[in-house]
């Protein structure tokens, strides 16, 4: 799509003449000479390490350079998000102008959302190949998707010194199916080759054998004539259930369709689809973004647009208030078990809670799945959580959550596998608290989530659809083999043995728990103050986090107490069935007489474009939200806990963990019974 004219025809790759290879060091300066042309490298000159690890898409990309879909706009603006000493160490059109073809990084290249404008910065402004010793999975198949090949520090030097290198060779590893798109240069060639009949995908030849849940899944999915039985690694196309985009991705799916099949361009079944607006319903009223309102006003329009043109649900906000955020929306009405769901975020795996099989894609790939109805894929492997015991008072799926990225996602057992949960631990969780752990799935740089269901799941989601039954979805719902093979093995994790945890600031997976004999602070962080605390976005805005926020503020109520002097306190609704349910069990009243500052649905200082960002560097944030990347809301320092600590942190004005009559001596009612459902 992107560099078709780079790739069948020559059949191999070569460094051209004259342009020049970027390397992202660990050392700024040596960025910036680059850059400006005064340096010139190679990797004999470099050791791995002296490279940048963990690029993140909001470094690469940031949320405010996604209102842009123009091509020249998003390369203007390539790593606009890479901050050194308050400024950007990337100045507009930077890569574009410095003639690179070839963007060079460390480790894990691509963490964080699933923004496809992060791989699209590079190639619009001229690469043809990214290299790192790694890549996270979504950003991987990015690239793919766009036509950007990817290589290793290894093939770089072989190209340095003027080595030729084979496509087949650069394909070496992928599944049969990604061999074809990568030779095809990008997804929507490759779906145009397959529509013409000029490619052929091969059955499986996997015979019957034990599953696991995304096996499952993905084996009810086979086009036909590839069999009735997958394995990891099996190339398939498969059958997409549901999917939905937001206005941060909608018009540049809009713009490849147009691109691709012109202005009358019609999706095949457009019930299974949905748009949202949510992500930035509330970004002009932060300063850093309201400059930026024309253009948000920009893709609200092209979104009504594109649903009006194709005729998907529409979940546009109506008088200025959305419904909801698209992934507690989705699984409150349309996500049911069995499902395969594709969506342009990569928090779609929270829809893994409901026993669907879901994540997040780019636009170019959501593009090409809404058109087809049909997606290209690698049968992912799986890791299993056997979930037993459970909880201690004060303890949530958040911390359980927090406690497997320190030490599971730390070591890179969950990178690119779908995280499969079961055992009676899980089902002794509510379905919002399952929900909580499949939302986070990709901060693990997992491909996904999907959990087993029991009763109390299936009558959470029949209690949503009228005519929806719980056997209707015990029908659609999956098992995995009791002999399936887990290449990732399976964990067996004791509830009753996590403790709350506190992630520090930079990165989720620096997850520390507290320390019973230190009172209520974690040891390794001592006393921390803060300046904000915020309990909202897809993972902790459901009814069961509100629940929590309201147990521990009617505590504090009780005992004269409120939102500490110097600190802003907010909440905000994942969507509107749950603000419905605080204000039936009367939590709008107490967060008003305590100092909580209610928002209504939508996301928000999540992604920086709503109240809860921090403005300055030395602003302290504790958030239930999903990740803390630096500049990921605000420039301040973001610690992640859950719902319970952010809200005892805000009534004792520091980092605390929360314990059952902390404020007042004694149990509470939260309001209502204070009991999560």
């Amino acid at each position: 799509m992107i560099h078709p004219e780079h790739m069948s025809a020559a059949r191999s790759f070569s460094l051209t003449p004259g342009k020049r290879v970027l390397y992202l060091t660990k050392d700024p300066e040596t960025i910036r000479r680059q850059l400006a042309g005064e340096l010139t490298l190679r990797m004999a000159d470099l050791r791995p390490e002296d490279l940048l690890d963990d690029i993140n898409t909001d470094a690469m990309t940031p949320a405010w350079v996604c209102f842009d879909f123009d091509p020249a706009e998003i390369a203007r603006n390539a790593y606009a998000g890479l901050i050194v000493d308050g400024q950007r160490l990337f100045p507009p059109e930077a890569l574009a102008r410095g003639g690179f073809e070839v963007v060079v990084s460390g480790a894990q290249k691509g963490v964080g959302s699933s923004r496809e404008t992060a791989a699209q910065c590079e190639v619009f402004s001229g690469s043809r190949m990214a290299v790192a010793s790694s890549f996270a999975p979504i950003h991987a198949r990015n690239n793919i998707n766009i036509g950007q090949l990817m290589a290793d520090h290894a093939t770089l030097r072989r190209l340095e010194a003027g080595e030729r290198i084979p496509l087949a060779e650069l394909t070496r590893g992928h599944d049969a199916v990604t061999a074809l798109i990568i030779e095809s240069g990008g997804l929507l060639p490759f779906c145009a080759r397959l529509a013409r009949g000029e490619l052929v995908v091969p059955p499986t030849g996997t015979g019957p054998r034990p599953m696991t849940l995304a096996e499952k899944v993905l084996a009810r999915k086979l086009l036909p004539g590839q069999g009735t039985h997958v394995k990891p690694g099996d190339a398939v196309l498969v059958r997409v259930d549901a999917g939905y985009s937001h206005e941060f991705t909608t018009a540049q799916v809009d713009w490849f369709l147009r691109q691709e099949y012109g202005a009358d361009y019609r999706l095949k079944d457009p019930s299974k689809f949905a748009v949202f607006e949510d992500h930035l319903i509330y970004a002009t009223g932060v300063p850093a973004m309201a400059k930026y309102a024309d253009k948000i006003e920009r893709l609200r329009q092209l979104q009504r647009a594109f649903a009006a043109h194709t005729g998907v649900r529409n979940y546009s906000a109506e008088d200025g208030v959305s419904p909801g955020i698209c992934h507690q929306v989705a699984r409150e009405q349309f996500i049911d078990p069995g499902d395969f769901v594709q969506a342009t975020d990569r928090h779609t795996c929270m829809g893994g809670a409901s026993g669907a099989l879901a994540w997040g894609v780019g636009a170019t790939e959501y593009a090409a799945l809404a058109y087809w109805g049909f997606t290209p894929i690698a049968v992912p492997q799986s890791i299993r959580f056997e979930l037993r015991g459970r909880l201690r008072p004060g303890v949530t799926a958040k911390d359980v959550m927090l406690h497997i990225l320190a030490t599971h996602a730390r070591r890179e057992e969950t990178l690119d596998r779908v995280m499969e949960f079961g055992g009676d631990g899980l089902f002794g969780l509510s379905p919002d608290e399952r929900a909580t752990l499949a939302n986070m799935a990709t901060e693990c740089s997992a491909r996904g989530a999907i959990m087993e269901v029991d009763d109390l799941m299936l009558a959470w989601i029949a209690s949503r659809r009228p005519g929806t039954s719980i056997d209707d979805l015990r029908a659609k719902a999956v098992t995995p083999d009791p002999d399936a093979h887990h290449d990732g093995g399976v964990h067996v994790i004791d509830l009753a043995t996590i403790r709350p945890m506190l992630a520090t600031p930079g990165d989720p997976d620096r997850g520390v728990p507290s320390d019973p004999k230190n009172g209520a602070r974690v040891p390794e962080v001592g006393r921390v103050a803060i300046d904000i605390a915020y309990g909202g976005s897809c993972t902790a805005g459901k009814r069961d986090d509100v629940d929590y926020y309201a147990q521990v503020m009617a505590e504090a109520d009780r005992a004269g107490k409120r939102v500490a002097d110097g600190v802003r306190f907010f909440i905000q609704f994942g969507s509107k069935e749950v603000e419905d349910h605080a204000r039936a069990r009367g939590y709008l009243d107490l967060f008003a007489r305590t100092g909580v500052e209610v928002i209504q649905p939508g996301c928000g200082a999540c992604i920086g474009c709503g109240p809860g960002v921090s403005e300055r560097g030395d602003q302290v944030t504790v958030s239930a939200i999903n990740r803390n990347y630096k500049g990921r809301s605000g420039p301040g320092r973001l610690y992640l806990a859950s719902p319970l600590t952010v809200a005892a942190s805000a009534v004792a004005g520091e980092i605390v963990e929360y314990r059952d009559g902390m404020f007042d001596g004694g149990g509470g009612d939260g309001g209502g019974d204070g009991a999560p459902r």
